[in-house]
């Protein structure tokens, strides 16, 4: 998973937590897609809470792949608007990164 995308899940955890209930079509799609493992799935499904639930799955995300934010993206079916505000937040993203590191570059001399 890019750099961007990670800040993405970061900047939006408490949000997502509140707001994206991960057990039904969210953990079956990551799964179906490969993105998460048997073992994973049963890991979140462990959790007593479904923002623990989410907080976990948030946790493990950012290490399977490049695929896998995409992917997280396409499993939101159920919450379009969540979905809406991660795809925002990912293009204010990418607009804000070359400015960051002009920044970086020209303070380091």
């Amino acid at each position: 998973m890019e750099a961007r995308d990670k800040q993405v899940l970061r900047s939006l955890r408490l949000e997502l937590g509140a707001e994206v209930l991960v057990e039904g079509l969210v953990l079956q799609y990551l799964y179906q897609e490969g993105i998460l493992t048997e073992n994973h799935v049963q890991e979140i499904k462990a959790q007593a809470t479904g923002l623990r639930k989410t907080m976990l799955l948030l946790d493990i995300l950012p290490s399977r792949g490049p695929k896998a934010f995409d992917t997280f993206l396409d499993s939101l079916q159920e919450f379009p608007w969540v979905r809406e505000k991660l795809e925002k937040a990912r293009e204010e993203a990418i607009t804000e990164l070359p400015a960051e590191r002009s920044k970086k570059f020209v303070h380091s001399f």
